[in-house]
This record gives structure tokens, sequence and C-alpha cells, in this order.
């Protein structure tokens, strides 16, 4: 017999999401915050129906987002840490719950016709009309805090920072990697480098996370501008976003700012070398295909060899949070 799991593994995957979507909008977790509570309680505080509310809640146990024990229920270290809205330095609900529908539906126009489906010429377009507002600026922002916490905290306490004085985050939307691992590091300073609607945002997440004394908001261009200097350049979800050509332009850049002895980091959701395992590399490239001409998702292998073909005397992959990896190169 053929089993049909895989395809109904993916059915279900729909419906896990909605309900953790739900639970969000609810403000389960937020609600759970102080400690745990009977189901009465929680349901009082959320709005639940008593009709539905012990299978949701027993789902989200069951999805390992609340821990249940008699009839009280409190939400588990990760969903406290992650989805209570009473910890901005931390909370990614408002991310989850501005993903709308649009980009999914899309992909099919865009695997049909290999054309972005937000158009215009290059990634620049792109990012031209995603940081023509103050909210949709401040959206995006959000939403690479979302991708990048897991690697920024994973980095913060891996990379050996001692080394080192000072960090710059090229297109660093709202700093997570700087402002983690300047609050795991009191030696060091940071700038946040992107362009000019991003201040607000960076500067704001420094303040939430306490290090806004170490760290400065630098406007510019990455194409058009120089990066400005510093002991670590940190490339945060950028390379993906560009054609082969750009990225090495972008490597080179990064490769003139360092001093000898200095470290690109590259954090990404990198695709197996063997393109057979990493579902998630592989969707976001798909994602970058749908948003940004020219921009692809790529292997450790491929990085490794850009790093080196750009001037980087020492090269390496390292694994960082799910998905997640890391390129260091040193000059």
């Amino acid at each position: 017999m053929i089993s049909p799991q895989p395809v109904t593994d993916l059915m279900w995957a729909h419906w896990k999401t909605r309900t953790l979507l739900s639970a969000v909008e609810l403000g389960v977790f937020t609600a759970l915050a102080d400690g745990p509570l009977p189901a009465a309680e929680l349901c009082a505080r959320t709005g639940l129906h008593p009709g539905p509310a012990p299978d949701f809640l027993d789902a989200l146990v069951a999805l390992g987002l609340l821990d249940r024990s008699g009839d009280r229920y409190a939400g588990t270290p990760e969903a406290l840490e992650y989805l209570d809205a009473g910890r901005p330095a931390t909370y990614l609900g408002a991310s989850f719950l501005s993903r709308g529908p649009g980009l999914a539906d899309d992909l099919v126009a865009v695997l049909r016709t290999g054309r972005a489906s937000h158009g215009g010429r290059d990634g620049r377009d792109f990012y031209t009309g995603t940081y023509a507002t103050q909210a949709s600026t401040g959206a995006f922002q959000r939403d690479m805090t979302a991708l990048s916490i897991g690697s920024a905290r994973a980095v913060a306490e891996r990379f050996p920072w001692r080394r080192y004085r000072t960090v710059v985050d090229v297109g660093c939307a709202e700093g997570a990697v700087p402002g983690w691992v300047l609050r795991r590091h009191p030696h060091l300073t940071a700038v946040g480098f992107d362009l000019p609607p991003a201040r607000p945002g960076f500067e704001a997440y420094m303040e939430r996370l306490g290090v806004a004394d170490r760290a400065a908001f630098r406007p510019g261009d990455f194409f058009e501008d120089e990066l400005p200097r510093a002991d670590v350049v940190v490339l945060g979800h950028v390379l993906h976003n560009w054609s082969e050509p750009e990225k090495l332009t972008l490597l080179r850049k990064a490769y003139a700012a360092l001093p000898p002895g200095g470290a690109v980091l590259i954090h990404e959701t990198l695709i197996d070398d063997e393109r057979r395992s990493n579902a998630v590399g592989l969707i976001l490239s798909l994602i970058m295909h749908a948003e940004v001409p020219g921009g692809f998702d790529y292997t450790g292998a491929q990085g490794l060899d850009w790093l080196r073909g750009t001037g980087f005397r020492e090269a390496r992959v390292e694994h960082l949070d799910g998905p997640e990896y890391l390129l260091v190169g040193i000059k």
C-alpha cells in the first residue's frame, strides 16, 4: 500500500497554521503571560466559546504551544517568548497576522511566466515600493525580525565576538542581529545600514532591547554607497534578494569594508547542497522568484565559492537555528 501521508501531512499543515494564527489573534498566549489559568478563566479573557474551546486549547497542547495540568493551561516557554504581545522585544505575532493572501495566490503565475509578480526591473523597484510608506516599511521590518530572530540569538551566542569591537548590519531592517549581539556583548558597538525609511523601526527596536546607546543608524543604498567600515559586516537575508552578479558585488563591498582579519557573517535559509531535504530553503527561493526579479536562494557550497572568489581567505558554513545557516568569511 502506498500511504497518502506525505500529501495529507501538507494539507494538515495548513490547519495547524490556522490554529496558531487564531490563538495569536485571540490573545491566548498574552492571557497566559502571568501564569497558568483554568480553562473557564482563559475562555473569559480571550472570548473563546466554551463549546469548541476544549478541542482548540488541546490542539494547541498537541502543537507544543500550551501545556495542560488538570483543567489549567499554561503557555510553553517558546510560545510565551515569541507570542506574548507583552514582550515587544521578541513578539512575532504581529508579523504572522499581517501576512494576508496574495503571494501564494501569485505563485502559479510566477511558475508559468518566470516573472516576479510585483513587476519592476529588479529588486530595487521592489524595495522602493516596500519602503514607500511608514506602514509598509514597518510591516516589512517586523517580517524580517520574525525571519531572523532565531539566527540573531544564535549568532550572539556562538560567534567569537570577543575578538571584535564593531559591527555593521547591512540592510538591517529593525536590526535583530546587532540588537541581540549588543545585548549579549557589552563591549561592542553597532551600525545599522539601510534605506532612510528604516530608521524609526531600527531605533525603536534598539530601545526595546536596551542597547540604543551603543547602536547608530546610518542611511544609505548598499549598491550606490560604500558600506560603513567595521570589524564585522552582517548580511542577513540580503544576498538572496539579488542576482548572482549583484550578490558578488555586495560581497566585494563587504570585503572592502573590513580590516585584515575582519569577518563577514551571512545568515540565510540555505538550500542543502543536494537540494533534496531543506524544503523551507527551496520554498523561500520560490518566494524570492515571486517577489524580486533575479532573486534566488542558494546552497552552502555556492556561498563558499562566492566568498573565496571575492577574496576571503577562510570560509565556512555553520548551522544556526531551524533551517537557518551562517556563512562566515574571514578577510
